[in-house]
């Protein structure tokens, strides 16, 4: 923002100074992502910069980290590429079968999760709900208590009482099942959020308008308030699957061995061998959270558009 006209210099020497210090507190805030883009390109196997980096000479960097990523585990990875080399990569490759995990997780509990929290918003946002802010506060827990503490209580509500996981000769088992749910519980809160936002802005006049026209309740629900808190939904559902992509310590307790997801790999992978492999997924999921908050942004505007609020 431009200052006036009028600003004296000491109002003008704050201003430049509130921007350098914003600068500065949004570098040391980025800098950590943006570091690892250039060492996952790094030709040796260190998690540091080599000279030839440095000089920025084009032998020093290298793709094989990326290349890694398709054939680590595969049973024949250096055979010609064909329909045969695509086949072994899909079903041998363990990151592969870690991204097709995390997806297949991260889909199921992204729609359940946006599913039950828009139900539960929607009903918090009625005027006459009774006990709304204790309510609200039990659903929302989940993101305030510890998640060492909500996965070791998943682990034995879901092993002892439910079932669903277990021990079988010291190994755990456990179905996708499992793993859906807690990442449901952890997804719920974020969906509950971002619709309550979009529905404080909600005129509940469209509804009453809707009803004395002969609307029944599917028609009301569909046509008039759908529409309109829509961006929020996504936005919700956009949080709830980078929250399953990205979570560990859920998966650590409850998943089995076939429900590896790509945070779970990536912590096998600092604990037994030091890759820069771990690198390159770790770019990759940057520019995916790049392209969903970038989305979720879009949306914000366009439901601010959509209930007549003027932003910058």
């Amino acid at each position: 923002m431009a200052l006036p006209t009028y600003a004296d210099p000491l109002e003008r020497l704050w201003h430049r100074t509130y921007q350098v210090i914003c600068a500065l507190v949004f570098i040391f805030l980025i800098a950590p992502i943006l570091i690892v883009i250039p060492l996952s390109f790094n030709v040796e196997p260190y998690f540091s910069f080599t000279e030839k980096m440095v000089q920025l000479d084009p032998t020093g960097y290298s793709a094989r980290w990326y290349d890694m990523l398709l054939t680590f585990g595969m049973q024949a990875p250096d055979v010609p590429r064909d329909g045969s080399w695509f086949a072994d990569m899909w079903e041998n490759s363990t990151w592969v079968n870690a991204a097709k995990n995390s997806v297949i997780i991260g889909f199921w509990a992204t729609i359940l999760a946006t599913v039950l929290g828009t139900l539960a918003a929607l009903g918090l946002s009625r005027p006459e709900m009774p006990y709304r802010r204790t309510i609200m506060a039990i659903l929302i827990s989940p993101m305030i208590v510890p998640i060492i503490i909500i996965a070791t209580g998943m682990f034995f509500f879901y092993s002892n009482p439910c079932g669903i996981i277990g021990l079988e000769c010291g190994r755990l088992t456990s179905t996708y099942l499992g793993v859906i749910l807690a990442h449901t519980i952890l997804g719920i809160p974020f969906v509950i959020i971002t619709v309550t936002a979009t529905l404080s802005g909600f005129d509940q006049s469209l509804i009453r308008a809707a009803q004395s026209l002969g609307a029944n309740p599917r028609t009301v629900f569909f046509k008039v308030v759908m529409p309109l808190i829509l961006p929020g939904v996504i936005s919700g559902a956009l949080f709830a699957f980078v929250t399953s992509f990205d979570e560990v310590v859920a998966v650590l307790f409850i998943a089995g061995p076939d429900q590896q997801t790509i945070p779970r790999q990536m912590w096998n992978g600092i604990r037994e061998q030091i890759s820069p492999a771990i690198l390159a997924v770790a770019t990759i999921l940057v520019v995916i959270s790049i392209a969903l908050l970038t989305t979720v942004e879009l949306l914000r505007r366009r439901s601010d558009r959509l209930r007549g609020v003027t932003g910058r």
